[in-house]
């Protein structure tokens, strides 16, 4: 099952329509009023005092002739705008949150804050830590509208000011026509999903003091393709200095694709719809442009066409993490993350994979590592059953799926980081989720409503009880104080030291939060046997 089926989140409110020209009326009930470059916007305010600005544009349509160019600041609207509804998400696949819309005009993003209101609206001097947040799903799908990222909670408790955004994505944000179409409109398609980003950056910068604030204190944090994303943005010159920390929670971009691989992409993506011509690219609708994802991936040889960031030599010039850490993210502070059983998450939907036998384990471990990793199954879940004795089928499956899935990128990525003057913080999530007995263990996803506070959001398999709220509390004040001080040291939690080789030092989030020198040492050495590729790569 893939994340956005995993997600089973029901969205909040009905999606906002762009913020007009010349804005609606406003009750005067709601939040006080925020002027913004492109014009004044207002929100609401939650019982505890937090101001919820939802679907605020920081960037123009970008559909028609704007389909696959990098994107452009929206024009500025006269009057008060409100700001009460998430904005449209980018198209996709899925059906996005409840009651979401999908549409390419999806340049929205939301803030939280508790700053104070007073005559000058929100911008009380605070300078608060901002916690800017990119959603998963890959670069496939997703939005900033999920209730588990509903930022009240984690806005109170820390004292900070908390944003979540929309960009393009799929062939909307990463279809490369660079090396097909000698136009200069489209030399930059490969990334726009990535420039969107970068835009979006910019407008903080530009605006988030007026909501109590710091734009020279933004930490982003994602999970999942959200990390990826994250770890993506340490490589771009465009987005230097636009953010100060950065947190990747089972998430990691080691390569982006290449362009000989992209450009087979976006030939496979054209016959399938039957188009050569990039006018009439630009001009099929929306909803009938997706049916190019259907595609076979050339280079996997399976499942649909990927989409990802490509190293066009215009906004991406190097590897995010291949050969090394890129020397233009060292001086933002890193935490990277992952979950002790990140595929219990993806495949353990399926119930019938808790009673697998050991000859179903052999069969069905490659269809996880695809091609990531590649190794001889039976000796993989050999060397399982001699490290783990007490380990069922299943417990093998899971514990190995993650290794060589999703594990391994993020060991490359602390591990280019620490051989740098500037490691990384790197965490584990072994706490398990209490739903249906522990059966689900630490799995992918479970550190968002952790860390969000989001324990009680539908869908979510974190749970409410007194256990729950005390990982997250740890969690969430973990994440603070990176956010304020490019360190994550706090009261909550034992001294976090950097991750150095070949110590290994890996903060254990569980019942009692410790650190520990290379967990799980024993699989990262059988997994070294062989290289690792990042998928779509």
């Amino acid at each position: 099952m893939d994340r956005r089926s995993l997600l089973l989140t029901a969205g909040a409110a009905a999606a906002a329509s762009a913020l007009p020209a010349h804005a609606k009326p406003s009750s005067p009930a709601r939040s006080p009023i925020v002027t913004t470059a492109a014009g004044k916007v207002r929100g609401t305010t939650t019982a505890d005092g937090v101001h919820v600005f939802k679907g605020l544009r920081y960037g123009a349509d970008t559909g028609g002739t704007n389909r696959f160019s990098p994107p452009r600041k929206p024009q500025p609207w006269t009057g008060v705008a409100d700001a009460l509804a998430y904005g449209a998400a980018s198209m996709q696949t899925g059906k996005g949150e409840e009651g979401e819309t999908l549409s390419e005009d999806c340049l929205f993003l939301n803030v939280w804050t508790p700053a104070k209101a007073g005559k000058t609206g929100l911008a009380d001097g605070g300078k608060r830590p901002v916690m800017f947040y990119i959603h998963g799903g890959a670069y496939n799908g997703g939005s900033g509208g999920s209730p588990w990222y509903e930022g009240t909670k984690l806005a109170k408790r820390g004292d900070v000011v908390v944003v979540t955004v929309n960009h393009r994505l799929n062939a909307f944000g990463y279809l490369y026509l660079a090396r097909l179409f000698d136009d200069p409109s489209v030399a930059d398609s490969g990334n726009v999903g990535q420039i969107d980003l970068v835009l979006a950056l910019q407008w903080v910068r530009d605006n988030i003091a007026q909501f109590g604030g710091d734009p020279d204190r933004v930490m982003l944090f994602g999970q999942s393709g959200g990390g990826a994303k994250i770890a993506t943005l340490l490589a771009m010159p465009a987005a230097k200095g636009l953010f100060h920390r950065a947190v990747t929670m089972s998430g990691q971009q080691v390569m982006a694709g290449g362009p000989f691989n992209a450009t087979k992409r976006a030939k496979l993506f054209l016959e399938k719809l039957g188009i050569s011509d990039l006018a009439a690219l630009r001009a099929l609708p929306a909803d009938q442009l997706l049916n190019g994802l259907k595609a076979v991936d050339p280079v996997a040889g399976s499942g649909g066409v990927y989409m990802g960031p490509v190293l066009d030599e215009r906004s991406l010039t190097r590897h995010p993490f291949f050969p090394d850490a890129s020397p233009l993210g060292l001086d933002v502070p890193l935490i990277c993350g992952n979950t002790h059983d990140e595929t219990r998450g993806f495949a353990g939907w399926d119930r019938k994979v808790f009673d697998m036998t050991w000859e179903q384990v052999v069969e069905k471990l490659p269809g996880q590592f695809n091609a990531r990793i590649d190794i001889d199954p039976a000796s993989v879940v050999a060397a399982y059953r001699q490290m783990y004795p007490a380990y069922s089928p299943s417990d093998v499956y899971f514990a190995a799926s993650t290794a060589g899935r999703s594990w391994k990128a993020a060991i490359l990525q602390a591990e280019a980081r620490a051989a740098t003057p500037a490691p990384a913080f790197v965490y584990q999530v072994d706490w398990k989720s209490p739903k249906d007995g522990g059966v689900w263990g630490a799995p992918h996803t479970i550190d968002i409503g952790l860390v969000f506070g989001t324990l009680d959001a539908k869908g979510s398999i974190v749970g409410t009880g007194p256990r729950s709220e005390a990982m997250s509390n740890t969690m969430m004040d973990a994440f603070v104080a990176f956010a304020r001080t490019g360190d994550p040291n706090c009261a909550a939690i034992p001294k976090w030291e950097p991750y150095t080789l070949p110590r290994r030092q890996t903060l254990v989030f569980d019942e009692t939060t410790r650190m520990q020198d290379d967990p799980r040492g024993g699989e990262r050495e059988l997994f070294n046997k062989v290289p690792f590729t990042q998928f779509g790569t």
